[in-house]
């Protein structure tokens, strides 16, 4: 992966109503954030994803290739594709 060029990156993520807030978790990654609607857990989705990718990035560690989202979707799930950059600034 060539660091001085912006990274793109898109993970399939499910999105579950819960008690008080919306669940989403990211299969391939591991990763579990919520938040009190729909619209604010994906912009926590979005952030969270940047900055684990971010992490993972600056410490040389593996980031695993996404799932195909037809692969993971089932009838009546909530999913959908959750992306971000990661531009040469960020690395800093």
């Amino acid at each position: 992966m060539n660091k001085k060029e912006p990274m793109y990156f898109v993970y399939p993520a499910y999105f579950v109503d819960g008690e008080d807030e919306i669940v989403v978790s990211f299969p391939d990654l591991e990763l579990v954030i919520e938040g009190d609607t729909y619209e604010e857990a994906f912009l926590f989705a979005k952030n969270y994803l940047k900055e684990y990718c971010i992490y993972s990035l600056k410490h040389d560690f593996e980031i695993p290739d996404p799932s195909y989202y037809k692969d993971i979707i089932k009838n009546g799930d909530r999913a959908m594709l959750v992306d971000t950059f990661v531009f040469p600034n960020d690395m800093k």
